[in-house]
């Protein structure tokens, strides 16, 4: 058993028999569901926005070479600069290089889970320059040494109670606190802190390739304020995350918003085509977009599965799934979590460290049916569990097994062969583990069906 299998198995039993852990995540999915279903009311046809927007994100999928490199040359015209990434390291090496020249001790950051992915944070404070989160829920992840929970709602595990007693530890601020004090508190502290930061990253909802253009949405404004205060802009995104044109955010942004958080639209977007220009008042001097690979072609070069390059990241799937409602987003140990976590991780971090999480599902189709670009999440798992098998990570007991199996359930006469006895003693042997202990196992009849059958019509 991998390691990273057995932290999962681990964190998710903690989770799901934590009736106050269950009882948070099911609350503040319920506030969302409810939200969600008042989003929809905006479309007549939501169906044929969802086709529409599928039929954009395969598009680009299959030319998304030509599109970035229109990104690329349109981005650059307006005095911007470009960074191909084809890892993690790559990009944070880039973007140290880029702080050290500019002799930057403070960054203001606003929410991505991309930065997640390359570890800015911590590779930052490597390197004595303080990342300072901006987003509320980022802020109280950070304070209490947490990654995000969630792709949308960073702290979507904790109560307003658990809050208030955290800004109570580290801040000292009055334990009774109401979530509208501990707002007004947080943005006292980021506004002192904005003028004086030496530069600003973001990740970025979509690129737009036909304006070289970044576009990112938000709530909370702290977005904008990490661009539009800094000198440097660093904004990191994956290669994904390509539009063709301008024109398509009409469809794009209100998806993205009613799904995500069941808003008509997000209250900021701003779209941003390089660093400041002649004549303008605000934004930074220099402007950098790192395009992030990072695995993202080893996806793209899986012809059935690249379909999960389409994701927009509203999060709809983690809070539709049945395994992510019980066991949490800490307990996959990954930065994407819920099924399209378990779908992307493996092809992006490894599949035979990743494995497990194409099995941490249930089938039963929801990720599917709330995805707003249509992707089939649930036939996507399928298909990583055919590749693990077919790229050899599975073990030799596991082989041994499935091929006498395989044999008993080809002829009649074999799988009849041994008896209920026989059977049930196998099944107690090798299956015991992987059913687990919460688990009753399945007891094999005395009698098959096909016994009782000829029984019956020979009486006859």
């Amino acid at each position: 058993m991998s390691s990273n299998l057995e932290v999962f198995l681990k964190n998710a039993e903690a989770r799901t028999f934590d009736p106050e852990h269950k009882r948070k995540l099911l609350f503040n999915i319920g506030q969302y569901d409810k939200k969600v279903v008042v989003g929809k009311q905006q479309y007549s046809n939501l169906q044929l926005a969802r086709n529409k927007a599928s039929a954009i994100k395969s598009k680009v999928t299959e030319n998304m070479e030509k599109y970035l490199i229109e990104f690329e040359t349109n981005f650059k015209r307006n005095g911007g600069k470009v960074i191909w990434a084809p890892d993690a390291e790559v990009a944070m090496k880039e973007i140290i290089d880029i702080l050290k020249r500019i002799n930057a001790k403070m960054l203001v950051k606003s929410k991505s889970m991309v930065t997640e992915e390359v570890d800015v944070n911590h590779i930052c404070e490597k390197h004595n320059i303080e990342s300072l989160e901006t987003d509320l829920g980022e802020v109280i992840q950070q304070m209490d040494g947490e990654a995000p929970y969630h792709i949308v709602t960073p702290a979507m595990h904790k109560s307003k109670e658990d809050v208030a007693k955290l800004f109570n530890e580290k801040k000292g601020t009055p334990i009774d606190w109401t979530p509208e004090q501990i707002t007004a508190y947080v943005r006292q502290m980021l506004r002192e802190k904005y003028p004086k930061a030496d530069a600003g990253i973001t990740g970025g909802n979509f690129l737009i390739a036909d304006i070289g253009g970044v576009e990112v949405s938000e709530n909370e404004g702290n977005a904008y304020m990490s661009i539009a205060f800094p000198r440097v802009h660093i904004a990191i995104v994956g290669i994904e995350k390509i539009l063709p044109s301008l024109a398509d955010l009409d469809l794009f942004l209100p998806l993205l918003a009613t799904h995500g958080t069941g808003q008509r639209v997000t209250v900021y977007n701003n779209i941003l085509t390089g660093p400041r220009q002649p004549g303008e008042v605000d934004g930074p001097e220099e402007m950098y977009v790192v395009l992030l690979d990072n695995g993202r072609t080893d996806l793209l070069a899986r012809k059935e599965q690249r379909r999960a390059l389409n994701c927009i990241r509203c999060g709809a799937c983690l809070n539709a799934c049945p395994i992510y409602r019980n066991i949490g987003g800490h307990a996959y140990g990954t930065t994407y979590s819920g099924p399209i976590g378990s779908v992307i991780t493996p092809s992006m971090s490894g599949m035979k460290e990743f494995k497990h999480l194409s099995y941490a599902s249930s089938l039963c189709g929801r990720c599917t049916e709330v995805c707003p670009v249509n992707i089939d999440i649930h036939n996507l798992l399928l298909l990583n569990r055919k590749d693990s098998v077919e790229e050899g990570y599975t073990t030799r007991s596991e082989n041994v097994i499935w091929k006498f199996w395989r044999k008993a359930m080809l002829k009649r006469s074999r799988m009849e062969r041994g008896g209920a006895s026989f059977k049930n003693f196998m099944i107690r042997r090798f299956f015991k583990e992987a059913w687990g202990t919460r688990r009753e196992l399945p007891t094999v009849a005395p009698k098959s069906f096909n016994q009782l059958w000829k029984e019956r019509t020979k009486s006859k």
